[in-house]
């Protein structure tokens, strides 16, 4: 599945745990939308699974 992140408005993350800082491995997308419609689990699962780069730039946004 290709993904143009630049499309992608994470609406919720969690599992943030502020012990782990500043790895955030257990943080997850939980919400997100797709060019404005919201995603699919399927769509969630690959960002989650294999874009940790993508995931973590996000937490960051998130609790700045």
């Amino acid at each position: 599945m290709k993904i143009d992140y630049k499309k992608v408005e994470v609406i919720e993350i969690d599992g943030i745990e502020h012990g782990d800082y500043p790895d955030y491995v257990d943080a997850y997308i939980t919400e997100a939308k797709y060019d404005g419609k919201p995603t699919t689990d399927e769509m969630i699962d690959e960002i989650n699974d294999n874009y940790p780069d993508f995931v973590y730039i996000q937490v960051m946004e998130q609790i700045n």
